[in-house]
């Protein structure tokens, strides 16, 4: 069970006065995550982004500003919202199709436009050059380095997600690449910096010469490096590498690495029950809406004070209140037996969840708070019927 999720919380006892289920958002952890990608920067000359499909809470956007370049979006929305929240950065665009009704006002927002295709390169391309924007094509190296995770592997194979070579020579006309300052490649998820530097020699295999033509290349996100233990030195040796030999400006947009460890999620017991010989504990938190990925990666999520099924006393499977059977997040072990009321606090939760949850069932969405770093904790947000309500009709 990773332990490192719960370093930043100094006063587990702090959470019993947040009403549940709630997200708490933990200032001083972010912080130290941005000093630590800042840190890259200067060393190597890299601009970071904050990739905001992982975390856009922009409430604390101001924490990170003063680390980072800018941001990253997925369309038309998270451009607006770095632009607006994290004004004076950098804001990257890159969408596997842009809509054309929404395309002049994403111009008013966006920094950079990296397209999917050739074929979207030839559509909007011209337009975002004639409007003084960077332009970018995503190329896919056809480099897998994930395993049992293909949902997330966008190298898997039939993907949509970037030009692979093959694509690139039947459609890339010279007035096309013309259009290109740089290139862009994710292929990571949660990663080390040994299979970023397995993909960057693929991307160099594949698109070796095109490269020097470029100003920029982008190596995405899926980076762990404000995990414990990340191979930063590689990493390091990787944009030095890439920057050295084609010339080019490093971008990095991670989502995690930005908000890694840096929240909660606070649930309370609503039921205890017994089905054969399984202990199951029904929380007012549910994966499927508060933390698809639990469900989607899939995962288990570490638990405050728990420990592996059978490490400690009582063992308990733990669910949320919604109809889906599969609705779990884990068979965790406690010391104690769990009782009606017993607060429960999952860790690393500032990321893929507050972005990504839903009101499937008609749950409420669980109120936001903020741990300041002298720990005090607030509140950012709360939710009711009304929001509720209003994402199914007016």
């Amino acid at each position: 069970m990773p332990t490192h999720a719960f370093d930043a919380l100094n006063d587990p006892a702090a959470l019993e006065r947040v009403p549940t289920p709630a997200y708490v958002l933990h200032e001083g952890q972010l912080r130290r995550n941005g000093e630590l990608l800042a840190g890259l920067a200067a060393r190597t000359g890299c601009r970071v982004l904050l990739a905001q499909k992982a975390f856009s809470n922009f409430n604390l956007y101001p924490v990170l500003a003063p680390f980072l370049a800018g941001t990253e979006a997925s369309g038309l929305y998270e451009a607006r919202l770095g632009h607006e929240e994290m004004p004076g950065g950098e804001v990257h665009v890159f969408c596997a199709a842009y809509r054309a009704q929404e395309f002049d006002e994403l111009l008013g927002y966006a920094d950079h436009i990296v397209f999917n295709s050739p074929g979207q390169l030839a559509r909007f391309g011209p337009a975002a050059r004639a409007a003084g924007r960077s332009v970018g094509l995503r190329v896919n190296p056809e480099c897998s380095t994930q395993q049992g995770h293909a949902i997330y592997d966008p190298c898997a194979p039939g993907s949509r997600l970037g030009t692979t070579r093959a694509q690139w020579d039947a459609q890339m006309t010279p007035e096309l690449t013309g259009l290109l300052d740089g290139l862009h490649f994710h292929t990571l998820c949660e990663q080390d910096s040994d299979a970023l530097e397995v993909t960057l020699k693929a991307v160099e295999q594949k698109f070796g010469d095109v490269l020097p033509r470029m100003r920029w290349l982008n190596l995405g996100g899926g980076h762990h490096i404000t995990r414990p233990g990340y191979d930063l030195a590689r990493l390091e040796r990787c944009i030095r590498y890439a920057s050295e030999r084609w010339g080019v400006t490093v971008y990095l947009e991670p989502g995690e690495a930005c908000a890694l460890n840096a929240g909660f999620l606070c649930t309370r017991v609503l039921d205890v029950l017994k089905n054969g010989e399984t202990d199951i504990a029904i929380l007012d938190m549910s994966a499927a809406c508060y933390a698809p990925d639990v469900l989607e990666m899939p995962y288990r999520p570490p638990l405050l004070g728990a420990g592996e099924p059978g490490e400690l006393a009582h063992t308990y499977r733990l669910g949320g209140p919604t109809c889906l059977a599969g609705d779990v997040i884990g068979d965790y072990s406690f010391a104690a037996p769990l009782r009606v009321g017993d607060l429960l606090v999952f860790g690393d939760m500032a990321i893929y969840t507050t972005c990504k949850n839903n009101t499937f069932n008609g749950m409420p969405l669980p109120g936001i708070w903020v741990m300041r770093e002298n720990g005090c904790i607030e509140r950012l947000a709360d939710f009711g019927y009304e929001d509720f309500k209003r994402r199914l009709g007016r």
